[in-house]
């Protein structure tokens, strides 16, 4: 189990104010990213305390979500935004190095806390030095969000999501139009990363399909509560499979961390504490071994029967979009009843 799981990692935009499949999609895209910098403005004080991590987590999850948004909707977006999207790339891999000493902090914890006193005191110089070594993260990390190039890139974010959107009027793009094309392409490259593994596959391999599999969940998740019931089944196995492969990599990121220190000649930790290091190692592989054999299981889920659902419903909303409101007739009404056979078909809502 991934020890730092994102349970609490937000599903997606609330209904309430955030556009549906007729809203242009340049309005949409703007929309979003105005959200995420409320969401941003939100995590960004606690990131910064650094009492719980999971400030952390979530400062980093807005910010892979901006990355994720700039990129799916770069073709709709000003190309003031699309070129932020490479700054938003420098300030993941600054989050990304404080948050996975917290992954393994963590992860230490967990493990000592079925250790005896005495094993659990041996292994208290390893805690202190990745203690050591996150102070420091941190002290790096918030150089990085008081740096120049930082505060510009939130700024532009927050001046160019307020302005006009490029595409406007009856002739703009819909969401309906494009978004079921954009969630199949996402599938496909998904599909594609996972029947590119092997039984020797390497974690480079691995990392792709959990990379793979972020895409396609955030561009549900922007519009998840237009396609309804469906999605919401398709983002519960993509989660699933989400955890297996982070547990995966957290364990095997630690792994070679606590290798790194064992090798390391100046680490100045006791050989007890490096003995000790050592079976923990075994643990993370362990750990590693077992979530690749879970990867199968949670993959069968995703491409099986919830994708054929929302495969459908994709389309629906494609043919939706597609149809001109002139002609559609006019919704009859059921006998004896103000309610239109139509409202009785309407879609899902989340």
């Amino acid at each position: 189990m991934n020890v730092m799981a994102s349970a609490r990692e937000p599903a997606a935009a609330d209904s309430a104010g955030v556009p549906d499949g007729s809203a242009a999609v340049g309005d949409a895209a703007l929309a979003e990213v105005r959200r995420l910098l409320v969401a941003w403005r939100t995590h960004e004080p606690g990131a910064r305390l650094g009492v719980d991590p999971e400030e952390l987590h979530q400062l980093r999850v807005t910010a892979r979500r901006l990355d994720a948004t700039l990129g799916l909707f770069k073709e709709h977006l000003p190309k003031t935004l699309v070129r932020a999207r490479k700054m938003a790339k420098s300030v993941l891999r600054t989050l990304g190095a404080t948050r996975d000493l917290d992954v393994q902090l963590a992860g230490l914890a967990a493990y000592c806390s079925e250790l005896p006193d005495e094993e659990r005191a041996t292994l208290e110089p390893l805690r202190e030095r990745l203690m050591h070594e996150r102070v420091r993260s941190q002290a790096r990390m918030l150089r990085a969000l008081d740096s120049e190039a930082t505060r510009r890139w939130l700024q532009t974010l927050a001046t160019a999501s307020e302005a006009p959107a490029a595409e406007a009027g009856p002739d703009a793009v819909t969401v309906a139009a494009i978004m079921p094309r954009r969630v199949r392409q996402r599938f496909r490259r998904l599909r594609k990363a996972v029947k590119q593994l092997r039984g020797n596959s390497s974690m480079d391999d691995y990392h792709k399909v959990r990379r793979r599999a972020k895409q396609l969940r955030y561009a549900l998740e922007s519009g998840v509560f237009t396609y309804g019931k469906p999605a919401e089944e398709m983002l519960k196995a993509l989660r699933r499979l989400q955890d297996r492969l982070g547990a995966q990599q957290d364990a095997y990121m630690a792994r070679e961390h606590l290798t790194a220190l064992a090798a390391d000649p100046s680490c100045g930790l006791p050989p007890a504490t490096l003995f000790l290091m050592g079976r923990l190692a075994a643990h993370h592989t362990k750990v590693t071994a077992e979530a690749r054999a879970t990867v199968t299981r949670c993959w069968r889920k995703v491409r099986g029967r919830r994708w054929k659902a929302l495969r459908s419903r994709l389309g629906e909303f494609e043919h939706r979009a597609a149809v001109p409101l002139t002609a559609v007739p006019a919704p009859a009404l059921l006998p004896g009843t103000g309610t239109s056979l139509a409202a009785e078909d309407r879609p899902l809502s989340h």
